[in-house]
């Protein structure tokens, strides 16, 4: 396995690099040095006259010729904006980044004759840079380590410790695989389990937390892309009824990344360190990234609804539903333009989204009056083994666009009654697509093609 620490300069990459390569019996290569060698000069020189274009490409051919396993590789914090660069660190690796506060960094890289990216003096440079690189960053590591806890013979410590024992203390790690024990996992999953908790495979852990959430496609999509993206990652699902349990044994066992789903996505968000504005926004959260003991929460389901409505940008929609994906389908809708009605059976509901969404609600008896152009059904009926729909034939016109979230089964009662009626329909493997790339995206920094999604799916 290779293993690769990036980060912002004065981290400790090199340093910390050096020692855990020596610890190991590995080589250290360190691309800046690299990119000097083959440049014949020190990379100010290379600034000044290729300017940042010119370094970013020398880096990227450094970047794919490296070595695939038994090295240890230290890279700069700029190599992972790009997703090449990513994906090609990413494979047969184990990410490390690490991580200090914009004070110290200053301090440790005073003096240096780095040129400016920003025009702005060197403190204030590094915040806006680290600022703006910190999410790619994130994305991109499978592990992050704070440097400013020790110095870097301590950091090459932590990462040693973490590829013997796992990201978490032995005793938290037995609380989590006393949870993991009480899961209804899929056939195989246990051992797999077992064997990465243990420290008998290296790799990291994501999952799908829902009651239930045993139906879900997505360990098979994400364990189909760990192979092709060449991930050490094992995805598993984790059905289970208390949401406060759940997050504990996702801290006690240091899961990388969760997918969360039904009746989970408003209630999760108390429960995590932060919460990304868009998922503020909607007050629902569907994916969970963790690094360092520091959760996150994301809403992709509003850019998974959004994407394949962007064609009815400004038309008359209304929303069935009033719940966490409901919010984020009016969240998606009201981006496009639309005029958005919320029908709810719990009329209350409906009025208390529409209220915080600057739109309207209606009973649902009132569809037929709307004359909506676009309809999305965010609500789980329909759902296998669910054999029914909100609406009725009558309800739905020849040329209205119907999107149903559900994707088990593909054809929904609903989108039976609006294909007969002559509607354009969009099933929900769709809108499991898109959000599933923008998941995947958060917890890998990869961008996978909708194309392979579609084909895994």
């Amino acid at each position: 396995m290779r293993i690769i620490l990036t980060g912002f300069r004065g981290t400790g990459k090199t340093t910390a690099g050096e020692i855990l390569a020596g610890r190991l019996g590995l080589p250290f290569l360190d691309t800046d040095r690299i990119i000097e060698g083959r440049a014949g000069k020190k990379i100010p020189a290379i600034f000044r006259e290729r300017g940042e274009a010119g370094f970013r490409e020398l880096e990227r051919q450094v970047i794919a010729s490296l070595p695939q396993d038994g090295v240890v590789v230290g890279t700069g914090g700029g190599a992972v904006l790009d997703p090449v660069n990513v994906e090609r660190l990413r494979k047969g690796s184990l990410v490390f980044l690490l991580q200090a506060g914009e004070e110290t960094i200053a301090r440790r890289i005073g003096g240096s004759d780095r040129p400016s990216l920003t025009g702005k003096p060197p403190a204030d440079e590094v915040g806006v840079l680290l600022r703006d690189r910190q999410p790619a960053y994130l994305r991109a590591a499978d592990f992050c380590i704070g440097t400013e806890r020790g110095p870097p013979a301590w950091a090459a410590g932590e990462v040693l410790r973490i590829l013997e024992e796992g990201p978490t203390p032995a005793l938290s790690r037995a609380s989590g695989m006393k949870f993991i024990g009480q899961l209804p996992l899929r056939e195989g999953d246990r051992a797999a389990l077992s064997a990465l908790l243990k420290g008998g495979e290296k790799g990291g852990l994501c999952a799908i937390a829902g009651y239930p959430c045993s139906h879900s496609r997505s360990p098979a999509l994400w364990n189909g892309l760990f192979a092709r993206y060449g991930l050490p990652y094992l995805y598993t699902s984790f059905e289970w009824p208390d949401i406060g349990e759940l997050i504990q044994a996702v801290r006690d066992l240091g899961v990388r990344g969760l997918a969360v789903t039904i009746p989970f996505k408003e209630t999760v968000i108390p429960h995590l360190d932060g919460v990304d504005p868009d998922a503020r926004a909607i007050g629902a959260v569907n994916t969970v990234v963790q690094c360092g003991g520091v959760l996150r929460g994301f809403n992709t389901d509003w850019l998974g609804i959004r994407a394949p409505l962007e064609d009815r940008a400004g038309a008359r929609a209304v929303v069935l539903g009033a719940g966490g994906a409901a919010a984020a389908a009016v969240y998606a809708l009201r981006s496009l333009g639309m005029e958005v009605t919320i029908l709810n059976r719990t009329p209350g509901k409906a009025a208390g989204l529409a209220e915080r969404s600057g739109c309207r609600a209606a009973p649902l008896s009132s569809v037929r009056d709307l004359r909506p152009e676009v309809v999305v059904n965010a609500t789980p009926v329909g759902m296998h083994p669910d054999r029914s729909s909100l609406l009725a034939a009558e309800d739905l016109r020849e040329g209205m666009t119907v999107f149903d979230l559900v994707y088990t089964p593909p054809e929904t009662p609903l989108l039976a009654l609006a294909r007969r009626a002559g509607c354009r329909v969009i099933p929900g493997t769709e809108m499991f697509i898109h959000q599933a790339r923008e998941q995947f995206f958060h917890v890998t920094g990869i961008r996978v093609p909708g194309d392979i999604v579609r084909e895994l799916v």
